[in-house]
């Protein structure tokens, strides 16, 4: 997602938020989506806009339960007619406002989602060199919500997570038998160190909430891959999103800071003990 310096400067409220919107979902200039402005049915034009990318429009039936971890576009109250908004996580939280206001993602009173026509001839990114790493912290808390602590080491049991973490009992937030991805949870130093909240604060690398920070490795590119950690074997599931339980417990702006940055989501297929200092490496 490429959030626009500016909507678009003309037509309505509506109209102009929400080919913003459609925009950032895109990754694309502002300039580029058309803006109904005739008073007519804006739906098909921005339809036949994205079909020309293969992507359809879709309506969310129920928006203020709906929760997908990635951009969508949320109607929120304005002054007269409704106006957009992207929102993004699970659960979703409003990362950019096209022409500002202060509506709560509660008052949502409708949503759309861009999604491809055929998922199946969306062709993936080409898979890049993911290097080698090193771990720089080791967090886990012992409840859900509760600070996290930073260990030297954790002993990591597969299938489970490590010892002392909510998730290795299934008390996490996200806890699911059923679920992938919930054993370990990595965040890259690197965007931890670059990253500058609207307040000016930095988010500490334990208030992150991810159980591993990594030095030096790419996470995204150790998805659907296994690597190691030392001597634990592990499998990168999808990356870890953030949402806006996260930038509840954190701090305003994290939700926006995060998105796509958020680190990986792993399981553990081979246990053992994880160190601070220990190399990070794709098998």
């Amino acid at each position: 997602m490429r959030i626009p310096d500016d909507p678009p400067p003309d037509g309505p409220p509506l109209a102009r938020s929400f080919a913003a919107c459609l925009a950032a979902i895109v990754e694309v200039d502002v300039a580029e989506v058309p803006v109904p402005d005739d008073g007519g049915d804006p739906w098909t034009p921005w339809r036949g806009w994205l079909a020309t990318r293969g992507l359809g429009l879709v309506p969310v039936v129920e928006p203020a339960t709906f929760s997908w971890p990635g951009p969508w576009i949320a109607l929120l109250p304005g002054d007269g007619e409704p106006v957009a908004a992207v929102a993004f996580g699970a659960p979703p939280g409003i990362v950019w406002r096209p022409l500002g206001g202060e509506a709560p993602f509660e008052d949502v009173v409708g949503g759309h989602l861009v999604v491809a026509h055929d998922v199946a001839l969306r062709t993936p990114p080409p898979r890049a060199d993911p290097g080698t790493g090193r771990v720089e912290l080791i967090a886990v808390a012992a409840e859900k919500e509760a600070p996290m602590r930073a260990v030297e080491r954790a002993v990591a049991i597969a299938g489970r997570g490590l010892e002392g973490d909510r998730y290795v009992d299934g008390a996490g937030t996200f806890s699911n038998a059923r679920a992938r991805g919930h054993d370990l949870t990595l965040i890259a130093a690197e965007t931890l160190d670059a990253l500058v909240l609207p307040s000016g604060e930095r988010i500490a690398y334990a208030d992150a909430r991810r159980n591993v920070v990594t030095r030096g490795i790419d996470l995204d590119a150790l998805i659907g891959r296994r690597f190691r950690i030392g001597d634990v074997e592990c499998v990168g599931q999808r990356r870890c999103e953030p949402c806006a339980h996260l930038e509840r417990l954190t701090a305003p702006g994290s939700l926006r800071a995060l998105v796509h940055r958020g680190g990986l989501r792993a399981d553990i297929v081979t246990g053992g003990t994880i160190a601070v200092g220990a190399p990070v490496i794709a098998a």
